[in-house]
């Protein structure tokens, strides 16, 4: 269990990232940060693992202050998946998956055996083991970097926008393998986007964040499009323009559900 306890942000030049900010983030469970560029939840997912220090208040993992402990060993043993992967380019891609366990005494035949484990938990073919971050598409590298951070098996994995840089296509199938990975490995992690759809797929914990991290809403992806707080949440999931009212159509292969611009959305199951 992740907990933050009136946490507050203030950078050099003055500007307030986070303010007073209060939550749980249940155990292996996926909590995601969602809002606008500049309201803070990257500087709250850096907290967890003491990348940025709060200026006051505290951040606990299991009732521990991350305060108290090591930075380098607290980063070493927490899971980190960054945009654009963060690859190191003169490594090869089992070299990378196998930076932590090196840094952490792992002999380098046991760290190779695990990250080639690891390929092919992430769904990568192992062809690409030995081939260098310039070699593969921007989708096998965001794969490379979710195996880098799985290496030291952590409780905890934390996202910032991993799946940002990647075309569409790449980018549902990336989502569609972190679902697959969450319920197999059974992880707490900690998901930051802006994408709202993104983060009702994905999180079984949703925390919409207004300037300053403010919460605006948290809940369950259902409970926030059932009951929006108010006229702030109802813009950013965009149910005040109906885009989130769903329908059902009938069409020669069946009945499919189909959201406000007739796109659809799924079909109904035989039967259900």
């Amino acid at each position: 269990m992740i907990e933050f306890r009136s946490v507050t942000k203030r950078f050099d030049n003055g500007a307030l990232a986070v303010d007073d900010f209060s939550l749980v983030l249940p155990s292996r469970k996926t909590t995601v940060f969602v809002g606008s560029s500049g309201c803070g939840k990257t500087t709250l997912l850096r907290m967890i693992n003491r990348m940025v220090e709060p200026t006051s208040g505290d951040v606990a993992i299991d009732g521990e202050s991350v305060l108290g402990r090591d930075p380098v060993k607290l980063r070493r043993s927490i899971g980190y998946v960054m945009q654009n992967s963060g690859l190191m380019p003169h490594f090869t891609v089992l070299a990378n998956v196998a930076t932590v366990l090196r840094l952490n005494g792992v002999s380098k035949a046991d760290a190779t055996a695990r990250s080639r484990e690891l390929l092919d938990t992430v769904g990568l073919d192992q062809s690409l083991a030995d081939r260098y971050p310039a070699q593969l598409s921007g989708g096998q590298q965001q794969r490379v970097g979710v195996a880098r951070g799985l290496a030291a098996d952590p409780n905890i994995l934390l996202m910032d926008e991993p799946f940002g840089a990647v075309d569409p296509i790449v980018r549902a199938d990336l989502q569609q393998e972190l679902i697959r990975l969450q319920q197999e490995l059974d992880k707490t992690v900690v998901f930051v986007t802006h994408d709202i759809d993104e983060a009702f797929l994905l999180g079984d914990q949703v925390v919409i964040l207004d300037v300053g991290a403010r919460i605006v809403q948290v809940g369950s992806p259902s409970e926030i499009i059932e009951n929006p707080a108010d006229e702030f949440v109802e813009a950013f999931i965009g149910a005040e323009r109906g885009r989130r009212a769903l329908s059902l159509k009938q069409t020669p292969r069946g009945t499919v559900v189909v959201d406000a611009q007739g796109r659809t959305q799924g079909s109904l199951v035989e039967g259900h």
